[in-house]
Parts: C-alpha cells; structure tokens; sequence
C-alpha cells in the first residue's frame, strides 16, 4: 500500500489533494485518522490511501506504526521561502544534523529515488506543457519526518500566491501520483548527492536528463556536521543501491574535502565531480 498524506493546515496541500481526487475516483472508508476519513485508490497497480493530517506534515513521526502496511509514503504540500520564488519541488524529508523543524536528529527517512527522479521529471515535463511559470528543482534532505519507510515530498511554492495556483497544483499531485506509479516497478542504483547549494541545479539537471536518480543530497552548509555514521545512514537509507557519490566539487569547501574524500573512500563508494 501506498500512502499519500496531506495536512488540512497547507493551503499548498488542500489543493493539490483537491486536484487529485478530481481525477481519481477515490472512495471513502470506515477508517478515521486524525480526526478525518481516510480515502483510497487503485491506480494503476497500486493501492494508495490517502490521509489528511491535522498537524503539519514535518510533525507526524508515528505515521507508520499507525500505518505498518504501507510501503512508500508520499506527502504533498507547500515549500515556502524568502524569496517567494515561484518552485516546483521534491526532496526526501529527515535531519542531518538536528531537529530543528520536526522528525529525530540525525536521523533521515528512506530516500526512493526512482519514484522522486520520475515526480521531478513530470513536474518539468508539465510545467512546460502547460506554459507554467515555475522553477522545477530537488532540494536537499532537510526537516521531518525521520521514517523507516521510503518517503518523499512533492511541493508547490514558494508564497501564499502559488499555494492557491489551481493549475500548479494538479501538475504537482499529477507528478505525485506519476512518481507513485513508478515506485518498485524498476530496477535502478541511485546517487548520492554531496555539495552546492539547497536547491542544486547541477543535480537536478542530471536526473532530468536522466543520467541519475538522486536519493539523498547534503548541502554546503551541512557538510561541517558531515561524519562517517551520517554519510553511511544516507547510503543505506536509499531504497535503491548507492554505489557512487556524485560531488558538486566547487560548491564544497576546501577545509571539508579531506575528510569527506577520507569517508567515502572508507565507504567504498565511487566518486563523480561534476
């Protein structure tokens, strides 16, 4: 079973539900969660159920145990940002250093990085059919949830105004629901993706040209708190096989490299700079 999550307190995320179950014929069940029923699907051949929190969507670290059947969780919502940039975006939730904004510190939830790589394409596949103005772009691994189960966001930004754009949120939970359908059904390594900025441009546009499926990143600014334990947590939790590093060389700072070049070695894991 599939879980996709809204929160009723996301502008960003009431819409996009909205969207999707416009086009899905989803039906309702007996089952209550937080106050609210839950819903589901079959699309494609998945079963997904859909569930609509009363929390904010960084803060519900017991999704799992109340739903221990489900194999990928899926949250849709906003992204929010000074800039108030308009942003289409997808990343994997979980805390590299500490919990600064919901889940566990130092803990990372599983990264699917086929299903992200294929939300992250059709978001830029849509954004340009449909003449969107938006940036498309990963971010990096950043707040919680901190889960044992693959999970991955898929938001709409970065203000109040692209969080009631109507046409912005059925192309994210249309990327939603693509990135869905695509979980488990192919065989694929990922990357890890190490250096740059929040949003890496230089990773995002290797996976839309597909020469990589991303699972987790770590910014510039996480690299200080970087050791062994926390690069080996971002290898294994990856639901697909890491078995390289991908290195935004210039975005990395000089006094961090020996001692990132020394734990990936350790690792074992090949290294590509791009």
């Amino acid at each position: 079973m599939i879980l996709l999550v809204h929160s009723a307190k996301d502008p960003a995320g009431v819409n996009i539900a909205k969207s999707i179950h416009q086009r899905l014929q989803f039906k309702r069940t007996s089952r209550i969660f937080q106050e609210s029923p839950v819903y589901t699907v079959e699309f494609g051949s998945k079963q997904v159920s859909h569930v609509t929190l009363n929390e904010e969507p960084v803060y519900p670290q017991g999704l799992p145990e109340s739903f221990p059947e489900a194999q990928l969780v899926v949250f849709i919502s906003r992204h929010s940002s000074l800039s108030g940039k308009p942003t289409l975006s997808v990343h994997v939730p979980g805390n590299l250093a500490e919990a600064e904004l919901g889940g566990l510190p130092r803990q990372i939830s599983v990264a699917p990085a086929k299903a992200m790589q294929t939300s992250l394409r059709t978001l830029d596949c849509l954004k340009t059919e449909k003449q969107l103005d938006y940036e498309v772009s990963y971010e990096c691994t950043h707040h919680g949830p901190s889960l044992r189960v693959p999970t991955m966001f898929v938001e709409l930004g970065s203000s109040e105004k692209q969080w009631q754009d109507e046409r912005a949120a059925d192309v994210v939970g249309q990327a939603a629901m693509e990135g869905i359908a695509s979980f488990g059904t192919l065989s694929a390594s990922a990357v890890l993706g190490i250096g740059g900025t929040h949003y890496n441009q230089k990773f995002t546009a290797m996976a839309l040209r597909n020469e990589a499926a991303f699972g987790h990143m770590v910014p510039k600014y996480a690299l200080p708190q970087l050791d062994l334990e926390m690069l080996q947590q971002c290898v294994e939790r990856t639901w697909e096989k890491v078995d390289c590093a991908v290195l935004d060389w210039k975005g990395i700072k000089s006094e961090d490299k020996p001692k990132l070049m020394g734990s990936l070695a350790e690792l074992g894991l090949q290294v590509r700079k791009v």
